[in-house]
């Protein structure tokens, strides 16, 4: 029976309070949500899908094995590009790996987990999501945060059984093409009534008996919702409360249910059941489960940091112009695209004759100062703070105004990174920390986020995280 191996949670630093955003509006349109998570500047959909999956991959077999990858939505970076290449790439998962991206609706984890039981190896399956709304009402709920499940035969978790339902209801949320913010039409009773039947149909139609059910994580636009979404279901609100996230990091999206599903495996046992029921549109998708399984990431859904409601419209740019004078450093897609693997993987080239370690891997080693076909290593991804400076407010390269305006004064630092059977330093930006809170000597570790958009396109590459 295929299940599910390993998982990893990933939650963005931030958190804003429905308190906060009640005082700035004179009222919340959250309900049952205490606090929501916030992505920085520079994370999306698919730098927070490239931590989650880190994570869970971390704790389970070698990612060369992974024959399918299927990522679920609804706020891709860019309506038409390609996210799978890039997630590929940036995980260094085989370049002939099956993949699918499910999107348009918040039942896409449900797709997706459906897409990973029909594979015949290992699969990982991924929901990342950020949406946006109007800052007035629709987007007082909308939070962040990714989900990854790393799926195979005998795994820890077997999944017993998935249905599917689906009935056309429109309206209950939707994003027309060209917006970016979410919409619905606000028709509160159709839209509870539609969830509630459309869940309770795909519910129903799993083998198991829902009764079962130690632990749900069911639909959740708010804290209320899953109640009332298990209104005509034979679970407890003791076994629904313990899927139940949204209170804590806010509607998002098509990861919502996905973690849900991996806080309430977290405090599964041997035997017990837990069901999922994802919605999304006029489609609802079922799972049933059976034990429990560490989760890597699991205490981020009770962490984070406070930030005021100024601050949370400046990182989601809602208050930032974004135009910028000037032309900035160009470095050509070709030549971006030809540095990958050092700004996704930290690819090294190691000295044949001295040992030496050189980044990036061109020219002439900077050991011996040889002409050498240099052996590829990756850098650790864990490293040290050598040097740092402070790009004061006003004095970021054009390139990098947008995010200083969204993000404020920020790190550079020069950090070394073990390689191979030697060091090597690079310079790069810090992210999710205080500036001034950072020294010399300082561990940090690699992660993947937006560096700038130019040509249209956005570019991707590695930051550092502080570590304590």
């Amino acid at each position: 029976m295929r299940g599910i191996d390993a998982g990893g949670i990933y939650l963005p630093r931030f958190r804003l309070s429905t308190e906060e955003t009640a005082a700035a509006w004179g009222h919340a349109d959250a309900r049952g949500i205490d606090r929501k998570a916030v992505p920085a500047a520079d994370e999306d959909a698919l730098t927070m899908a490239v931590a989650a999956a880190e994570r869970a991959l971390s704790a389970s077999l070698d990612r060369s094995a992974i024959e399918l990858v299927a990522v679920a939505t609804t706020t891709p970076p860019m309506v038409e590009g390609d996210f799978l290449s890039r997630f590929v790439r940036m995980l260094a998962l085989p370049e002939d790996v099956a993949g699918s991206v499910s999107t348009q609706h918040t039942a896409a984890g449900g797709e997706a987990f459906a897409r990973a039981l029909d594979a015949n190896g290992p699969a990982l399956v991924v929901a990342a999501d950020c949406p946006e709304g109007a800052p007035a009402d629709a987007d007082h709920p909308l939070g962040a945060g990714a989900a990854a499940f790393v799926i195979d035969e005998d795994a820890a978790v077997p999944i017993r059984d998935i249905a599917w339902h689906s009935d056309e209801t429109p309206g209950i949320r939707f994003r027309p093409r060209g917006e970016r913010e979410v919409n619905s039409l606000g028709v509160t009773t159709y839209e509870r009534n539609a969830v509630r039947e459309t869940v309770t149909a795909a519910m129903t139609a799993l083998e198991g008996d829902a009764s079962e059910a130690t632990a749900a994580a069911l639909h959740q636009r708010d804290g209320k919702f899953p109640y009332r979404v298990d209104g005509d279901l034979p679970l407890s609100n003791e076994a629904v409360a313990t899927g139940t996230v949204v209170d804590r990091i806010g509607d998002a999206g098509a990861a919502t249910v996905p973690i849900g599903l991996l806080a309430a495996l977290a405090e599964g046992d041997t035997g017990g059941v837990t069901v999922g029921g994802f919605f999304g549109g006029g489609s609802a998708v079922a799972l049933e489960l059976e034990g429990g399984l560490p989760v890597a990431g699991i205490d981020e859904l009770d962490g984070g940091e406070a930030i005021d409601y100024t601050t949370y419209l400046r990182k989601r740019g809602y208050v930032v112009e974004g135009e910028v004078a000037g032309g900035g450093a160009n470095v050509s897609l070709p030549n971006w695209e030809g540095s990958l693997d050092q700004r996704y993987r930290l690819v090294a080239g190691e000295c044949p004759d001295c040992g030496g370690i050189t980044f990036p891997p061109r020219g002439a080693c900077q050991e011996c100062h040889s002409r050498v076909e240099f052996e590829r290593v990756e850098a650790s991804r864990r490293g040290t703070v050598r040097a740092l400076t402070i790009i004061g407010q006003g004095g970021a390269p054009p390139e990098f105004a947008e995010l200083q305006q969204r993000e404020g004064v920020y790190a550079v630092a020069i950090i070394a990174l073990e390689a191979g059977g030697g060091e090597t330093t690079l310079p790069a930006q810090l992210a999710d920390v205080d500036p001034e809170a950072v020294a010399v000597g300082d561990t940090v570790r690699a992660t993947i986020r937006r560096i700038y958009t130019q040509e249209g396109v956005a570019r991707y590459g590695v930051k550092f995280r502080s570590e304590g």
